[in-house]
């Protein structure tokens, strides 16, 4: 308790320390109306189970960090919150599509200006340009250690291939990308190789954020946490493992219906903290506004009280609960060791007793067990009841095991399950497997709980036997789960890092199927070709699917404009907070 106490007096002297040259008149805590009945002021406080690996845009593959920077940077588009199956405008007034699908004209806003900062002549920030946008893109199309973003581009915008290419062999400063072209000051072209089903989703994705130049020639590898965007908010403090607090943008470009300039909070405070009963106890105790996660030893109790009250509202706080695209499993190493062996894959995926874990360990937290395929079934005009995966049957994991040269566990390697905790909720999983397998198999394994950052990397240079991972949906297609399996983003060098195929998994008619439904024209083309692509990814079983998430999240009930969605996208632009009563005054 002391730790937590001690975090939040430290963002509480943070912010009054980092708001005295540019804060609002009135006070960062007091709540001020304006037009519309919303609030200006207040800090949002909210906490994540882990931290933050690195925040510069081209480096982003964690929830985690995506979470932070698109609070700070904002793309050409963005998701909508309410309806995350569509992007909106951001950066742009508007666009022109060519009749072949293939030719974008983006219009930029005019008026938007990059967060002061010391990166700038005078540390006051320029008015963005299509200059910084090309400049952007060309980052996505240039080889870097640390660039996680080409699949953006590549094989997609004409060019992009050939300029990562280019960039491999040494200096591309002079070297343009054909299919992006600048057209003025504020207008932008992109020319695609065919058509794209997913393009203007990954204009949305934090891979295509944009930031200035100057940020990039001044700090280096630092923008990992040195940030300077356009959005809402921007970077006012870090306090490593510790916390993040963000300051409002005081000079950002939205307003809302009433003219009012956005956004409404004074600041963002985010805190690092594990255990989530300790969480669970400050959210009741109303030092945090926002629960994602609950304690799995108190979700009865919680869903209860909602039950019991009306519109399944908990007293002082509400409940929200959502069907999430996002896909819990466990990796198997297909490129080497015991699990390159398809039989035995198989014989674990029949293994494990899928309904236990959600039942019982889990409190019922999911959505359902992980018994179709990869994709959630999140996803409308996708039925995933067609694709069989894997139930629990003993008689047939232990017919693949003695198939894989393993009668009744003998011989079998001693293997490591890596995960990260996430409070209790893996690491309660990780060992109801852990038994499992040895009651069902005869097969021991050990148990390894590492930070996020260590098991990111270790997934990434493929150095595990068997991982616990998430995915969480980029944007809202199968298309993004079916990437996670594409054989062209594994690299040629087993010793290069392998991004987003952890798996190293390679199949080229699953690869045939997938690039097919990408270049479809309709969702109806493009769908039935991702099915048969994940029909195909399910019979190598090259994951052990464990549940589809639900997710649960407790909101205090003075938050307002902050809708929950499949995807856990948050964007608080529109959030605001409305004054508590006083004891004396309810009723009144």
């Amino acid at each position: 308790m002391k730790n937590l106490l001690k975090i939040f007096v430290l963002s509480v002297w943070l912010l009054s320390g980092c708001t005295s040259n540019n804060a609002p008149e009135n006070n960062v805590y007091e709540l001020k109306e304006t037009k519309g009945g919303k609030y200006y002021g207040g800090v949002f406080n909210l906490n994540e189970s882990e931290y933050i690996k690195n925040l510069n845009p081209i480096s982003i593959i964690d929830v985690y960090s995506y979470r932070v920077a698109s609070q700070v940077y904002e793309g050409l588009f963005k998701f909508n919150q309410i309806d995350i199956t569509h992007v909106e405008t951001s950066l742009i007034d508007s666009y022109m599509v060519s009749d072949d699908q293939t030719k974008y004209t983006f219009h930029l806003k005019k008026g938007v200006f990059f967060h002061d900062d010391p990166c700038f002549e005078g540390g006051k920030g320029r008015e963005l340009t299509a200059q910084d946008v090309l400049y952007c893109f060309k980052r996505i199309c240039t080889y870097d250690k640390s660039n996680q973003s080409f699949n953006l581009f590549s094989g997609i915008v004409k060019g992009a291939d050939e300029h990562y290419n280019i960039s491999k062999k040494g200096d591309v400063d002079n070297h343009e990308i054909e299919g992006v072209k600048l057209i003025d000051d504020f207008t932008i072209e992109i020319e695609l190789i065919k058509p794209n089903s997913v393009f203007l989703f990954n204009l949305a994705r934090p891979g295509a954020f944009i930031y200035p130049k100057e940020a990039v020639d001044k700090y280096g590898e630092e923008m990992r946490s040195k940030c300077v965007g356009t959005g809402p908010f921007k970077i006012a403090a870090i306090e490593e493992d510790i916390s993040v607090l963000l300051k409002k943008n005081e000079n950002y470009h939205e307003t809302d219906e009433h003219g009012n300039k956005l956004p409404y909070l004074a600041a963002i405070n985010i805190n690092f903290l594990k255990d989530k009963k300790i969480e669970l106890m400050e959210f009741k105790q109303g030092n945090l506004d926002m629960m994602y996660r609950l304690p799995t030893d108190h979700i009865i109790e919680i869903l209860d009280d909602a039950a019991s009250s009306e519109d399944g509202e908990v007293p002082q706080f509400e409940l929200q609960r959502e069907a999430e695209m996002s896909s819990q499993f466990l990796v198997f190493n297909n490129f080497k060791g015991i699990f390159s062996n398809k039989e035995v894959r198989k014989a674990f995926s029949f293994a494990i007793d899928r309904e236990k874990i959600l039942d019982y360990v889990l409190n019922g937290e999911g959505y359902d067990i992980g018994k179709y395929g990869f994709t959630p079934p999140s996803f409308r005009n996708y039925d995933v009841t067609q694709i069989k995966g894997f139930n629990f049957n003993l008689d047939s994991a232990r017919y693949y095991l003695k198939k894989a040269g393993y009668p009744e566990g003998k011989g079998f390697p001693e293997i490591t399950l890596d995960l990260n905790a996430e409070g209790e909720r893996y690491t309660n999983v990780a060992t109801e497997v852990q038994k499992q397998l040895k009651d069902h198999l005869n097969v021991s394994i050990n148990i390894n709980i590492a930070p996020i950052a260590q098991i990111t990397e270790k997934s990434l240079s493929g150095d595990y036997d068997l991982m616990r991972l998430a995915w969480v949906a980029d944007y809202p297609s199968p298309e993004n789960f079916l990437w996670f399996f594409y054989g062209k983003n594994v690299p040629a060098k087993k010793d290069e890092k392998s991004y987003p195929n952890f798996t190293r998994y390679n199949n080229e008619t699953f690869d045939a199927y997938y690039e097919k439904a990408i270049n479809s024209l309709s969702e109806e083309e493009a769908n039935k070709n991702f099915m048969l692509a994940e029909k195909l990814l399910m019979k190598d079983a090259p994951v052990l699917m464990l549940w589809y998430d639900e997710g649960y999240r407790l909101l205090q009930s003075y938050v307002k404009n902050f809708p929950n969605n499949p995807m856990q996208y948050r964007d608080f632009t529109k959030v605001y907070k409305v004054p508590v009563k006083k004891e004396s005054e309810k009723g009144s």
